[in-house]
């Protein structure tokens, strides 16, 4: 049990590391939470420093899930419940970097962690979400957009395409569950996207000199 609670507190720890507040004060003497949207997320901080300054914090991101869920595998939890286990672990870091103890609590809406989580548990059903984000980002230039079509289509993969009998009840609800957290995170966005204010990521496309 203490080797349980020690590896889901490393799991918080390593999502609350800030990338985007750190990295946008590092290199640019900036909190990307006073500018922009004010969201700690790597949209946000391509917006507000650029796109060189933003791809290191979605990397990060991205790994701070990953790494997360793969820090079951140094318990000794059996194997029935290891995925249960690796859902809760990947929860928690998603929860660090939403409510960061190195930030004040004040983080981003950790849709990058999350892609992070889905990879290290299902890798086939993230990349078809990651597909679909990207096509959805190019036709419509919203990141938002591109975030719920992906939210949307990952419980889609894993509940009925990709070895649906195979795949364990705990991560079809898991899929589920985070489904309707993205939806609820964005739902300002939902907003602006339905009265058609809300921002374009133009700042992707722009050709560079």
């Amino acid at each position: 049990m203490i080797s349980i609670l020690l590896i889901s507190f490393c799991a918080y720890l390593l999502g609350s590391i800030p990338s985007a507040v750190w990295i946008g004060k590092l290199t640019k003497g900036i909190d990307v939470r006073e500018h922009g949207s004010k969201n700690a997320g790597a949209t946000n901080t391509m917006r507000v420093l650029g796109v060189k300054t933003g791809i290191p914090v979605v990397l990060f991101d991205v790994f701070k899930g990953f790494a997360a869920v793969k820090l079951a595998l140094y318990s000794t939890i059996s194997y029935d419940v290891l995925v249960s286990f690796q859902i809760a672990l990947g929860a928690i870091a998603v929860l660090g970097h939403v409510f960061p103890i190195f930030a004040g609590f004040r983080g981003g809406k950790g849709v990058a962690t999350i892609v992070g989580v889905l990879l290290a548990l299902h890798w086939q059903a993230t990349l078809v979400a990651i597909a679909l984000f990207v096509i959805t980002l190019i036709i419509s230039k919203y990141v938002s957009l591109g975030s719920l079509i992906m939210g949307l289509s990952f419980p889609v993969s894993v509940i009925f395409i990709f070895h649906p009998d195979a795949t364990a009840l705990s991560l079809k609800i898991f899929s589920s569950i985070v489904c309707v957290l993205l939806f609820v995170t964005h739902r300002k966005n939902i907003l602006r996207l339905m009265q058609g204010t809300e921002n374009r990521a133009m700042f992707l496309f722009r050709k560079r000199e």
